[in-house]
């Protein structure tokens, strides 16, 4: 018993020096320990980066990789052929980050998970997954200093620590637009994400014109992001939009000279 309490409270004194050391750089926080894995979302440098609270996961990270919670809700997509006739999907069935096979998996789907249908884009049906992940990130962006000591089976046995603050959701909480993620040192997001929100005009008369047209307002109708819709194909007019709650999917780039964000978007529906 005291053997194993010694091991717990070295396990725990490895994670608590590791949450003190904040990252040095911007650092994707990834599906798998890979660097060729898909990336989530990103933690900003300064961040002070926890490790995950179930030290099972801790105990099959590889060398050089922290483990870390990542709060849902999420959404995600998955194939047409994966749902079935009751509208539930397929345990088993994978769930991508955007809707096409080479967009990366962001997980599989367990039975017991909660998932409800939010739309159809084609051939891929739109999920919103309300789960906890595990996500990685490459410790290079930690102070060097810093050595994670390994977990044992006896270790993985013991209960979690205290729960951790969550890392950055990539999804949108009901009525709100998604929060993004960090857009980092190169100013984009760079991956498109899911965005909601009410959809709106930034003209206003007799004032100077804004650098884009629309924007996407939040709930108080205080104005979120501007819209570029430079790249978007519509068959209905714009004006059937005006002052709806809408789901954009894009990606996130700040204005240059400005705090200011725009959105590029690639599709844009009714909520």
């Amino acid at each position: 018993m005291k053997t194993k309490l010694a091991l717990f409270a070295t396990w725990l004194a490895a994670t608590a020096s590791l949450a003190a050391a904040p990252l040095t750089a911007t650092t994707a926080v990834q599906t798998r320990p890979d660097d060729a894995a898909p990336v989530v979302s990103y933690l900003k440098a300064g961040t002070e980066p926890m490790p995950a609270a179930a030290p099972a996961a801790l105990a099959n990270t590889p060398a050089g990789w922290m483990a870390v919670d990542l709060a849902g809700p999420f959404e995600a997509y998955v194939e047409n052929k994966e749902i079935g006739k009751g509208l539930d999907v397929r345990v088993g069935a994978s769930l991508y980050l955007q809707p096409k096979l080479d967009s990366g998996v962001l997980t599989t789907m367990e039975k017991g998970d909660k998932v409800e249908i939010t739309g159809l884009r084609g051939k891929w049906t739109q999920v919103h997954l309300d789960k906890k992940l595990i996500g990685y990130i490459r410790l290079t962006g930690v102070a060097s200093n810093i050595v994670v000591a390994p977990v044992t089976d006896t270790q993985a046995a013991a209960p979690a620590p205290v729960p951790l603050a969550p890392t950055t959701s990539i999804a949108a909480s009901p009525g709100q637009p998604a929060p993004m993620v960090s857009l980092g040192d190169s100013g984009s997001s760079s991956l498109p994400r899911l965005f909601q929100g009410k959809f709106a005009s930034s003209k206003r008369p007799f004032a100077p014109r804004r650098p884009y047209d629309y924007q996407i307002n939040d709930d108080a109708g205080v104005r979120y992001a501007y819209l570029d819709l430079s790249k978007l194909l519509l068959t209905d007019a714009i004006e059937n939009y005006l002052d709806r709650v809408v789901v954009v999917y894009g990606t996130a780039k700040n204005v240059p000279g400005t705090k200011d964000i725009v959105i590029e978007i690639e599709s844009l529906q009714l909520k």
